[in-house]
């Protein structure tokens, strides 16, 4: 009789791939398990991350830029790997083993970084830099290799976590009832959370050892930190629910896109082509003479039903197919028209993320000249990031807990605020975000003209840092604002099949924006420095010298541009219903 009362959560396993038990399996505790590990993760990636730079430039002898640049790549390429491990987890591994198989290799590839960064032998010779007798060579041979292949070993293993631990504690709340939805919301509002409390702990107490113990230290700090990580996460196996991988969903998508190509041709040479739509108890037959002829077919199949928009792709189910292997269903077609629906929004969101890349640039630039005590404590550089961190700590519970309640009283609604609107407040506070730098900038060079030190930079100024915390608080609001809120909505509103992968898109936005913020200094430097005797605006050892309010000042249309752009998609998207039978 106890075994009959037994309900399953259909579609899921716990950790012994055991079909998952519904009042034991999922929810809040079970994802706690995840937040706790996403703190020590997010602390293991900053800390390696936020003073890289210093330590190539430094201990491996590269340039400043060569330097930036490697950053820039690793950076990137760790965001854009979260690709690859949302694709694995939806279709052949579980996100639960995804995560554990990628906490492994970012751990193998800190652990390669920390003997390197202890062992003189495996580090270029130090010199003193003017000595001609004992010039600085960079990093090279097999200690080149041991360097870079640690550090995109990290890469991987930070891409294969943030693809698949989101949607993985996403996973834990049953999406059919009202409980669970705003439970998972408040999950993605408090992961952004978790992800600033790592980042806090990185760029204050991780940074101050490496600058006063010694970036071996600050490497342990990351190794021990990610090996932590792994038993933390096991600690919810008994209360895990995860999703079965259902085969790759870009296979189907591809599929899906080739049929309706081909199918297109067909019908403009071929008579007889019917098309399959389910419309109801019925589907319509396309015959030459333009007559539409009703006939019942099968019972329908509730949410498969071919929608009126992106029709060219309706072409995909036409019978009778092109090819075997070209047959493509209802659902298929429809789950392709999702995709295609929201990789707008996604593309919105990348100069957002353009702007964000700046304040691990020119903004702690801008700070390194001014005045940066707190009293009688000099705040390190790299530690500036503290400032849109904390205010998401401060914002996020704000938000769960008083602004989201209050919209759903206001607006009757059980989301209160869409997702759409907070990734729309996020882009909006972005464009205020860029004026109020550009402002600051101004401020700035007045006050180096003012006591005549522009051609002093390495001459602190008379003003205080605190300025340029007004547009990390900016900043950090709307990283708030639309990192939880594209998650959220990457994850709802994808296909069942795919929602690992489409959560990590936000990932991706990350990673587009680093690499679209390079390819526009560099082209801004190119065009400004082609007219006449003009120089580039962002170039030069002096920091003062450059026109860094024109080029705040573009991003800010620039990013006004995309938000337009942005409206224009979501004013006319519709929301689907994501739910699957559990």
């Amino acid at each position: 009789m106890e075994e009959a009362q037994v309900q399953v959560w259909e579609g899921y396993v716990d950790w012994r791939n055991k079909p998952a038990i519904k009042g034991h399996h999922g929810g809040m505790l079970a994802a706690s398990f995840v937040l706790a590990a996403e703190v020590l993760e997010n602390l293991a990636f900053l800390a390696n991350a936020s003073n890289l730079v210093l330590y190539l430039s430094k201990f491996m002898h590269f340039s400043p830029s060569t330097s930036a640049n490697i950053v820039t790549d690793f950076m990137g390429t760790a965001f854009l790997l979260a690709i690859l491990g949302g694709f694995l987890a939806d279709a052949f591994i579980t996100t639960y083993s995804i995560y554990l198989i990628s906490a492994v290799i970012e751990f193998m590839g800190l652990l390669m970084l920390t003997i390197q960064a202890h062992k003189p032998s495996l580090k270029p010779p130090n010199c003193v830099i003017g000595n001609t007798d004992s010039p600085c060579d960079k990093i090279h041979g097999g200690d080149a290799v041991m360097l870079f292949a640690g550090l995109y070993l990290v890469a991987l293993g930070v891409g294969g976590i943030k693809g698949s631990l989101p949607p993985h504690g996403a996973e834990q709340f049953d999406e059919n009832t009202p409980e669970g939805r705003k439970q998972r919301s408040s999950f993605f509002n408090y992961f952004v959370f978790s992800l600033s409390c790592g980042a806090l702990i990185a760029v204050t107490f991780v940074v101050w050892i490496e600058d006063n113990k010694g970036w071996k230290w600050g490497l342990v700090v990351s190794t021990a930190s990610i090996l932590l990580s792994i038993p933390v996460f096991l600690l919810g196996s008994h209360k895990y629910r995860t999703k079965i991988p259902a085969g790759s969903p870009i296979t189907s998508m591809f599929k899906v896109l080739v049929a309706a190509i081909c199918n297109n041709c067909k019908a403009k040479n071929s008579s007889n082509a019917v098309i399959s739509m389910t419309t109801g108890p019925s589907h319509a037959t396309e015959r030459k003479d333009g007559e539409e002829q009703s006939k019942t077919r099968k019972e329908v199949v509730p949410g498969q039903t071919l929608t009126d928009n992106l029709k060219f792709l309706n072409k995909a189910v036409m019978e009778p197919a092109v090819h075997p292997m070209l047959e493509c269903t209802v659902k298929e077609v429809e789950e392709v028209k999702i995709v295609a629906r929201i990789l707008p929004i996604f593309m919105s969101t990348i100069m957002l993320n353009c702007c964000l890349a700046q304040l691990s640039t020119f903004s702690v630039q801008q700070s390194a000249t001014m005045n940066t005590m707190l009293g009688s404590f000099k705040v390190p550089p790299a530690s500036l990031p503290v400032f849109p961190v904390l205010f998401i700590m401060i914002l996020a519970p704000l938000y769960n807990h008083i602004i989201v309640p209050f919209a759903r009283k206001a607006t009757k609604t059980e989301m209160g605020i869409t997702h759409l609107q907070r990734i729309g407040t996020g882009l909006f506070l972005s464009i205020v975000a860029m004026a109020v730098a550009a402002l600051v900038e101004t401020k700035r060079k007045k006050t180096a003209t003012k006591f005549g030190l522009l051609d002093s930079p390495k001459v602190p100024l008379p003003i205080t840092f605190l300025w340029v915390a007004l547009q990390y608080i900016f900043l950090g609001s709307a990283d708030l604002f639309t990192l939880a809120g594209m998650m959220e909505f990457f994850f709802t509103e994808a296909p069942w099949s795919m929602r690992s992968l489409a959560t990590a898109l936000s990932w991706a936005s990350l990673a587009m924006g680093y690499f679209l913020s390079t390819v526009l200094v560099s082209t801004i430097n190119k065009v400004t420095g082609a007219f006449g005797s003009h120089t580039p605006w962002l170039l030069g050892a002096n920091l003062n010298h450059y026109h860094l309010e024109r080029f705040y000042w573009l991003m800010c249309a620039l990013s006004g541009l995309n938000f337009v752009h942005f409206l224009f998609w979501a004013n006319s998207y519709k929301y689907r219903c994501s739910t699957k039978p559990g």
